[in-house]
C-alpha cells in the first residue's frame, strides 16, 4: 500500500531585482506561520522586499487551489529560501581618474507550501 504523501505547493521568483538581505529579513519572520498569518504579517510592512514575498506567497497560494487543495489559507509554510542570484556590473567614474564597479544584485525567491 503506498502511504499517502503529503501534498506540497511552491512557487519562484527567479532574477527578482532586490538584493536578497533585503527579502531574508521578511522571510526569517513568515517562516513557519501558516499561509494566512504571513499574508497579514507581510501586508503590516511598507518595504519592497515584504511586497515580494507576498506576490510570491500569494501564487503559491494560488498554486495549491488550483491543484484542488480543500484550503489553501490553511496550509503552513514548510520552506521560504532567498538566495542570491547574478549580478549586473556597471562602472562609476570617480575622482582622480578612477572608477569603481556598482553590482546591481538580483535573488530568487521561493516559497513551499505543505
Amino acid at each position: 500500500m503506498k502511504e499517502e504523501q503529503e501534498r506540497l505547493y511552491q512557487a519562484k521568483h527567479r532574477f527578482a531585482t532586490i538584493s536578497a538581505q533585503k527579502v531574508r529579513l521578511f522571510a526569517n519572520l513568515v517562516r513557519g506561520k501558516s499561509a494566512d498569518e504571513a499574508m497579514g504579517i507581510l501586508q503590516c510592512y511598507p518595504n519592497r522586499g515584504a511586497r515580494m514575498l507576498e506576490k510570491v506567497l500569494k501564487s503559491a497560494m494560488h498554486n495549491a487551489k488550483d491543484r484542488r487543495d480543500p484550503d489553501p489559507q490553511s496550509l503552513a509554510i514548510v520552506d521560504v529560501r532567498v538566495d542570491s542570484g547574478p549580478m549586473f556590473k556597471r562602472w562609476k567614474s570617480k575622482s582622480r581618474g578612477q572608477s569603481t564597479i556598482i553590482k546591481k544584485r538580483m535573488s530568487h525567491i521561493t516559497v513551499v507550501l505543505g
